[in-house]
C-alpha cells in the first residue's frame, strides 16, 4: 500500500501578513516529516507536501485553522516512494508569476467547468481551447485539439494572447484555459476577463483532477501529465508515469529520449546534448556519481534534488 500522501494546493485570498506566516508553518511541516514546496504571498497560498498521512493531514489542520484558510481544498494524490526530498516555505511576489499585478483572481475568474462537463465544452467549434502550460509541459501530453502556446514560462502567456489574430480585432470568441492544477487559469482566465471576454471558462482542480474523475474510455487527454515533483509524470488515476527527468536541462525524458545515444544519466539528453560544454559535461558527470554513491549508501546528495520550474 502507498506509504507517502501528496496534497496540491492553492487559494487566492488577502494575506497582509503572509511573511509572518513563513516560519510557523515551516515548523509545523518539519516536525510531521513533511516535505515539498509552499508558496506565501499577499495574494494566497500555493504549493504541494507530501509525507506520512498524519503529518499531512497535521499541516492542512495547521491551515484550516487560520479563518482565511478554512475552506482551502487540495487534490490528494498517493505513491510508494517520497515525492519530495526538502521543506521549503518561500516568500514571492505572487503565488503564481504572471506579472500582471492589477489583477485580483480572489474576485474575478473565468467560468468554472466541473471534469465531467469538460468534453462537452472541447466539442463546441466555436470555443478556442488553450494550455497556458509551459512547452515542457505539453511536450509529454495535452487535450485533444487544444492550442498550444509554445511557451517557455508563464509570463510569455500575455504576449502570445496580444500576438493571437483570433483573440483581436474586437472578437470576443469563448475561451476555455487549463493548466494542470488549475491555479494559472486563475489568473489567465481573470486576464481574459479584464480584457472584455465575457464567455471565459476553466476546467475546475486542472489536468489533475480531470484525470483523478474520468474514466479513461471517456477522456480526451492524450499522452501524460507533467508534474512538479519526483514523480515527473502521471496519468489516468493520477498513476505515476514512465518519465524520467533530464537533471541536466530539467526536461520530462520518455522511454525514446532515455534510449537515445544523447542521454547520460544526470549528464544530457537529446534537449540539451548540444548545448553543454565538455567542462559542463564533466561537472555533471560527477555530481551523478557522488549521487549514486549516496544511493548505495542509502543517503541523500544534495545533487538529487528536484529541479525548480516555473509554474
Amino acid at each position: 500500500m502507498p506509504r507517502f500522501l501528496t496534497a496540491a494546493l492553492y487559494k487566492f485570498v488577502d494575506l497582509p501578513d503572509f511573511a509572518a506566516l513563513r516560519d510557523p508553518l515551516l515548523a509545523v511541516c518539519e516536525a510531521h516529516q513533511v516535505k515539498g514546496t509552499l508558496l506565501l504571498a499577499r495574494e494566497g497560498i500555493n504549493g504541494t507536501i507530501a509525507g506520512p498521512e498524519a503529518g499531512v493531514r497535521a499541516v492542512l489542520a495547521f491551515l484550516h485553522a487560520d479563518p482565511r484558510l478554512a475552506t482551502l481544498g487540495h487534490k490528494a494524490s498517493w505513491s510508494d516512494k517520497p515525492p519530495f526530498l526538502r521543506m521549503k516555505v518561500r516568500l514571492k511576489k505572487e503565488i503564481v508569476t504572471l506579472g500582471v499585478p492589477e489583477l485580483d483572481p480572489s474576485r474575478t475568474v473565468g467560468q468554472y467547468v466541473k471534469p465531467q462537463d469538460w468534453n462537452a465544452l472541447l466539442a463546441d467549434p466555436d470555443v478556442l481551447v488553450i494550455d497556458t502550460r509551459n512547452d515542457y509541459e505539453v511536450a509529454i501530453g495535452s487535450f485533444k485539439g487544444a492550442i498550444n502556446p509554445d511557451i517557455k514560462t508563464f509570463t510569455e502567456l500575455p504576449a502570445w494572447l496580444d500576438a493571437q489574430p483570433a483573440l483581436q480585432d474586437g472578437r470576443k470568441p469563448k475561451v476555455a484555459m487549463f493548466c494542470t492544477g488549475g491555479i494559472r487559469c486563475e489568473k489567465s482566465t481573470a486576464l481574459m476577463k479584464m480584457r472584455g471576454f465575457d464567455e471565459v471558462y476553466h476546467l475546475e482542480g486542472g489536468i489533475l483532477k480531470y484525470l483523478e474523475e474520468v474514466p479513461p474510455e471517456q477522456s480526451t487527454w492524450e499522452g501524460e501529465c507533467f508534474v512538479f515533483d519526483e514523480r515527473v509524470s502521471v496519468g489516468h488515476g493520477l498513476r505515476p508515469g514512465p518519465h524520467e527527468l533530464c537533471r541536466s536541462c530539467r526536461w520530462p525524458l520518455g522511454e525514446a529520449e532515455k534510449a537515445s545515444p544523447l542521454y547520460v544519466k544526470g549528464v544530457s539528453c537529446p534537449h540539451c546534448h548540444d548545448l553543454r560544454s565538455p567542462k559542463e559535461k564533466a561537472r555533471l558527470a560527477e555530481r551523478q556519481r557522488q549521487v549514486e554513491l549516496a544511493e548505495v549508501r542509502g543517503e541523500l546528495h544534495v545533487g538529487a534534488r528536484m529541479p525548480s520550474h516555473d509554474d
